[in-house]
């Protein structure tokens, strides 16, 4: 059974566009990754700390939609 808060965002001005964005990123992204990130680390665009917290927030999100998507 859809979690009750799945079933308002897909019916809502606010879930849609965001889930649209994210599938429409998925679909055209292209290149690694984990290259990416360790260009930004070696380059000095992004240093360790800010890495961590952004697998931290990262992971937090994922963790709310797969709630969603229960």
């Amino acid at each position: 059974m859809p979690n009750p808060l799945y079933n308002q965002l897909q019916g809502s001005q606010i879930g849609n566009p965001m889930m649209q964005k994210l599938m429409e990123f998925k679909k055209t992204f292209n290149g690694n990754p984990q290259q990416m990130i360790q260009q930004m680390l070696n380059s000095g665009r992004i240093n360790q700390a800010q890495l961590n917290q952004y697998i931290q927030q990262t992971n937090e999100i994922y963790k709310q939609l797969g709630n969603l998507m229960k």
